[in-house]
C-alpha cells in the first residue's frame, strides 16, 4: 500500500492511537483488491512513494471490514466525488495498524536484485496503483531482504 511520506507517512501511522483509516484511493482496480482480496488481519507492506528514496519501509495489519470512504462525500476534500451516490458509494475505505518500521528503506532497486521477486506488480514499468497484491512467495522473500 503506497502513501507519500509528506501525506501520510509510516512514522505517522505509528503515533496513530488506534486504526487509521486508509482513504482516498479512486481506482476501480484499487477499490476492488480492497473490497475482494483484502481480509481482516492480513498484513500489508507500507511503501513509501515519491520520497528519495521510494520504497518499502514496513508493515502494517488491515482491520476490519471495508466500508464507504467518507471523504468521497466531503466536498473540502481532494478526494470529493460529486457523482458517488450516498446509497451505493463508489469508494471505499479500509482500516490499518501499525506492525513495524524496517531499519531501512528497500528502494525498487533493493527489490528487483531479489531473486523471485521479477513479477511482482510494483516492479512493473508503468505500474501505478497505490494498493498491489503480493503473492506468499514475494512476502517472503521481501521481509528476509529486510531482517538481513
Amino acid at each position: 500500500m503506497k502513501s507519500e511520506p509528506d501525506v501520510y507517512s509510516i512514522d505517522d501511522l505509528a503515533k496513530a492511537k488506534g486504526p487509521a483509516m486508509w482513504e482516498g484511493c479512486r481506482n476501480y482496480t484499487v477499490r476492488n483488491f480492497m473490497r475482494d482480496t483484502m481480509k481482516e488481519g492480513d498484513l500489508a507492506f507500507f511503501y513509501h512513494s515519491n520520497a528519495d528514496p521510494s520504497g518499502i519501509v514496513g508493515i502494517m495489519k488491515i482491520v476490519g471490514e471495508p466500508y464507504p470512504d467518507p471523504t468521497q462525500f466531503d466536498p473540502n476534500s481532494e478526494y470529493y466525488d460529486a457523482k458517488s451516490p450516498a446509497e451505493q458509494p463508489r469508494w471505499l475505505a479500509r482500516d490499518v495498524v501499525f506492525v513495524e518500521k524496517f531499519s531501512r528503506t528497500l528502494t525498487l532497486a533493493d527489490l528487483r536484485a531479489i531473486p523471485g521477486l521479477e513479477e511482482m506488480l510494483v516492479l512493473r514499468r508503468g505500474q501505478r496503483l497505490s494498493i498491489m497484491p503480493v503473492t506468499e512467495d514475494e512476502w517472503n522473500a521481501v521481509i528476509a531482504a529486510a531482517k538481513a
